[in-house]
């Protein structure tokens, strides 16, 4: 990841990182999905899906997350 991005939310769900990523999007914030899951073994062994955000907009992605609790859990 270049060095002006900043990881903001990661699980071991990718759909509930999918759910957080288009809300942000809604909101204008451009960000970045990074899927660390291994698709072999998806069911078995789940990895962690990451989001990241530019460093420009971090205080506005954390403060959407922060109104928007649902979206997380």
């Amino acid at each position: 990841m270049e060095k002006d991005w900043v990881k903001i939310y990661y699980t071991n769900q990718a759909f509930r990182a999918e759910i957080v990523k288009g809300m942000l999007e809604e909101h204008g914030i451009n960000v970045v999905l990074v899927n660390k899951q291994d698709s072999a073994y998806l069911i078995a062994l789940p990895g962690m899906a990451e989001l990241f955000v530019h460093n420009s907009q971090e205080a506005e992605a954390r403060q959407l997350l922060a109104d928007n609790p649902e979206n997380l859990s």
